[in-house]
């Protein structure tokens, strides 16, 4: 465990910035009474019902961060949960903010990567920290893999994803497959190689497609990666500021997050531009089956690697 760990009591997708980004364009450009309307629903929604904190990451320290403009490390989670069940983390990334470049990193962990699951005292999949004890459970995994801090942690519902597309009106992405969707989201959808136009369902099609890639899992983290900076893209550009209304409610049955309102508006003024140059890696491993089980096993040089490489944005 890290200092800042030891010293803490118990403890998009940049989907944070898109909300807040076009809150403020809605402030700049609309009328005083529709502004207020929106701002206000924003705050609503966001410190009422997307707001959790956690035990595991003491914001009081990541507030002095923003307010020195130091960079920031994000625990990115995209949660594939259903009904009843506590879900799984699908989608792990990491995302590393530094203001003084205006530059982000994107590192993707692999699900399937077996790692000691803390609080738990056992090798698992580094996915089902979340199931056996949630985002808190998860914070202490990925900080014990990597040896790092994370300032803060979004959480998006997967089955939300395709909502929040729709919202923002569609996204476009350089497809580097061609394939026909066989699954249930799109099922029958070509997903044909070079520029595409996707709306929510064609979108979950796109991110969860991995058998019919030669990179497998690997290849379906990449699109993720890139169906987040889409949203980014789309959710940032002036055209989607009457979209704001729907982009909330998705937020708001969607996504939890230790951040506040003010917290958000915080990151816009000091990080904002972060987004203008991102910059995207996937921890790499070797797949094997251990008791008849698949994991990907990662070695101590490239957890080393990723380490470094989000260090060395936090310098």
């Amino acid at each position: 465990m890290t200092e800042k760990k030891r010293n803490k009591s118990k403890k998009p997708m940049k989907l944070w910035l898109k909300i807040t980004l076009i809150t403020v364009l809605v402030i700049a450009l609309g009328g005083a009474g529709f502004v207020y309307s929106i701002y206000n629903d924003a705050k609503q929604t966001v410190d009422g019902k997307i707001h959790q904190q956690v035990t595991t990451i003491d914001t009081t320290l990541t507030k002095k961060k923003i307010k020195d403009e130091k960079p920031l490390n994000i625990l990115l989670l995209g949660v594939d949960q259903r009904g009843d069940d506590a879900g799984r983390s699908d989608a792990l990334m990491v995302l590393s903010l530094d203001p003084q470049n205006d530059s982000m990193q994107l590192v993707s962990i692999p699900r399937d990567t077996r790692t000691e699951i803390v609080g738990r005292g056992n090798q698992d999949k580094i996915n089902h920290a979340y199931a056996f004890g949630g985002v808190d459970m998860t914070i202490d995994t990925v900080e014990n893999l990597l040896e790092i801090d994370l300032d803060y942690y979004v959480s998006m519902n997967m089955e939300g994803l395709s909502d929040m597309v729709n919202a923002v009106g569609g996204i476009t992405v350089d497809n580097q497959l061609d394939w026909v969707d066989t699954g249930y989201y799109e099922e029958g959808f070509h997903y044909a190689s070079g520029t595409l136009e996707l709306n929510g369902p064609q979108t979950m099609g796109y991110v969860r497609m991995r058998y019919q890639d030669p990179n497998g899992d690997f290849g379906r983290t990449a699109r993720q990666r890139q169906v987040i900076k889409a949203i980014v893209d789309e959710g940032a550009s002036i055209g989607s500021v009457n979209k704001i209304g729907d982009m909330i409610d998705v937020l708001g049955d969607n996504v939890v997050t230790n951040m506040d309102f003010s917290d958000m508006q915080n990151l816009l003024l000091n990080y904002g531009n972060t987004r203008n140059n991102m910059v995207s890696y996937m921890m790499q491993g070797q797949g094997t089956k251990i008791d008849g089980i698949y994991y990907l096993v990662v070695s101590d040089d490239e957890i080393q690697k990723v380490h470094d490489m989000i260090k060395k944005v936090k310098s």
